[in-house]
């Protein structure tokens, strides 16, 4: 067979441009999300950081826009988005306060998106209003002492006992851990089992046998309360448990899978605040009689932050895009993750660079930039996990 360019060519082919833009409704709610963190979480991201305050009265004006609720479907209470719509919406949040946004994301992508696709009908409509309306924030409570990227070890466990289960175990390093009323917990059901004994449990912090234990003092993200839980004989109810008994580990990793789209997205817009306030600076700033941006050294600079973090933000769209389609998208979401955080760290030490002096001190955003920027190469799943993940998918 003549198989050639042409032989696909047809008299009536009209070339059809691959777009790589946000539609109209996206880019709408990319417009209201963007003017409300100027408005709104501008004003005050420093001061969160500076007192390590969590940021308890914007997320109540996000959650009467919807964004608390960005993947909910509308008939528990949510506003039903796209991926590519959350994505837009965890950037620009993130660009004004980066705790802000890995709260929304972890709100969204770990606690409501695992009730949405494992929760019984009566799970959904107790849990996800509370969620979307933001009555109650929630959290992931996965890793452990000595479980971070091997969850498959952890050993907390739940013990079923007449129409209970008994949970012992502590959690460490959970957003929002201290503040969260609806948690998404794992624990050890089948210690013989392996990774497929791990079940997983909503967990509501007035039950019995709960309280929160340490609330650690970080280098970032300092409006952002992470916390040690702990479960002493805490009892939940047999109808509580997410999924059936040993579909834990699955649930985590799928979780996972769309949470660090999320936190992509929070590493793009903490970069491209880097650019931003880099390019304002730059204009500004006199040496040798000159704007410094008039210098190559500085353009330079610039232009590779600027190239980065929009590969980074396709790279971002591309996973979101995916998930949306309903195709896979580990290797993907891994991808964006991998790269967005490094890009973000490596925006972050260019802005410093070129404020200076000025950069090194808390006068200037870029400073807050420098130390956010770095968590989002370790939390939910680090740099070297990424790369465990793309490579497992390019050689199976």
């Amino acid at each position: 067979m003549d198989s050639n360019i042409e032989s696909f060519i047809f008299p009536d082919f009209i070339p059809t441009p691959m777009k790589l833009e946000l539609n109209d409704n996206q880019k709408m709610i990319q417009k209201m999300v963007r003017e409300f963190a100027e408005k709104e979480i501008a004003p005050v991201a420093a001061e969160l950081d500076k007192k390590g305050e969590y940021p308890t009265k914007i997320l109540e004006k996000m959650a009467k826009l919807g964004l608390l609720g960005i993947i909910v479907p509308p008939e528990y209470g949510g506003a039903g988005l796209d991926t590519v719509s959350y994505v837009t919406v965890i950037e620009e949040i993130s660009k004004k306060c980066a705790s802000t946004g890995v709260i929304t994301s972890v709100h969204n992508s770990l606690v409501c998106w695992p009730i949405i696709h494992f929760g019984t009908e009566k799970q959904k409509k107790k849990y996800l209003p509370q969620l979307a309306k933001g009555e109650k924030i929630g959290a992931f409570a996965g890793t452990e002492p000595n479980a971070g990227s091997d969850l498959g070890s952890m050993q907390t466990t739940a013990e079923l006992k007449g129409d209970k289960y008994i949970i012992n175990g502590t959690k460490t390093f959970i957003t929002s851990g201290s503040k969260a009323g609806i948690i998404i917990v794992f624990a050890v059901t089948d210690k013989e089992a392996g990774s497929r004994g791990i079940s997983a449990f909503i967990v509501e912090n007035t039950m019995k046998g709960f309280k929160v234990g340490s609330i650690f003092e970080k280098m970032g993200i300092n409006a952002n309360h992470v916390a040690e839980l702990v479960f002493e004989d805490m009892e939940v109810p047999k109808e509580n448990l997410l999924g059936k008994e040993g579909e834990g580990f699955k649930i985590a990793l799928m979780a996972l899978d769309g949470g660090r789209i999320g936190i992509a997205a929070q590493a793009v817009g903490i970069a491209q605040a880097a650019l931003d306030e880099s390019i304002e600076y730059s204009k500004q700033r006199q040496q040798f009689g000159k704007p410094i941006s008039k210098f190559q050294a500085v353009q330079w600079m610039l232009t590779d932050m600027a190239t980065r973090i929009q590969a980074a933000r396709l790279l971002v769209y591309n996973a979101a895009y995916l998930k949306d389609k309903g195709e896979r998208f580990t290797k993907e979401a891994a991808m964006a993750k991998l790269f967005a955080s490094e890009t973000a760290m490596d925006a972050a030490i260019k802005a410093v660079q070129i404020h200076g002096g000025y950069g090194y001190t808390k006068e200037y955003v870029v400073e807050r930039l420098f130390r956010d920027a770095k968590i989002t190469e370790i939390y939910e799943g680090t740099s070297e996990i990424q790369r465990l993940v793309i490579a497992n998918n390019l050689l199976k």
